[in-house]
């Protein structure tokens, strides 16, 4: 089963983040056969992080639930609150088959969250080639949609917004984000 996490920073957390990178980094390293994509997000000025992206494969929402609250970052108390939700990969694929490859253009997540029917449920044919990775966000069961994420190559962040049909959504929210993972 598919899971996307992201885990929000605290404000003043980025000393902590700094401190504990290591210790991050050696726990995303137990994980790297179930990642399909991760990477930090940024605040507009492009440098100050935001947050931590992480979609993961693993056999049950207890699991990703653990994944995600046994993170030494989270642990530490440097995330503010952490958004998991089952996820469907669409492009079937992990950002490393991206055919754009780590460089090159301005990259973003895009989530949107909604209720009701739910909206965007295929590849939009016109972002094809600029999705990094795309699906809808599901409750646990998988049986209910709230929501869609995206992680998009775009020009700018209102472009990159635009790959969702933004009156489906309760809101919309874009933050830069790039590749993560060790190089």
């Amino acid at each position: 089963m598919e899971f996307f996490c992201y885990h929000r920073d605290r404000p003043g957390s980025l000393p902590l983040r700094e401190e504990l990178g290591e210790a991050h980094w050696a726990y995303m390293d137990r994980y790297e056969a179930e990642l399909i994509a991760r990477g930090p997000t940024f605040a507009d000025d492009g440098e100050t992080p935001t947050g931590s992206v992480h979609i993961v494969d693993l056999p049950d929402a207890a699991a990703a639930r653990a994944f995600a609250f046994d993170e030494p970052n989270y642990q530490a108390g440097a995330y503010r609150d952490v958004l998991v939700r089952r996820w469907r990969n669409l492009l079937g694929r992990t950002m490393w088959e991206f055919p754009g490859g780590r460089t090159g253009g301005k990259r973003y997540l895009v989530l949107g969250l909604g209720s009701g029917d739910g909206a965007d449920l295929g590849v939009p044919r016109a972002w094809q080639d600029e999705l990094i990775a795309y699906g809808p966000l599901l409750s646990d069961d998988g049986a209910v949609w709230v929501g869609t994420a995206a992680l998009v190559r775009a020009a700018d962040a209102e472009a990159a917004g635009a790959v969702l049909t933004s009156e489906r959504y309760a809101a919309i929210e874009v933050q830069d984000w790039e590749f993560g993972g060790r190089r």
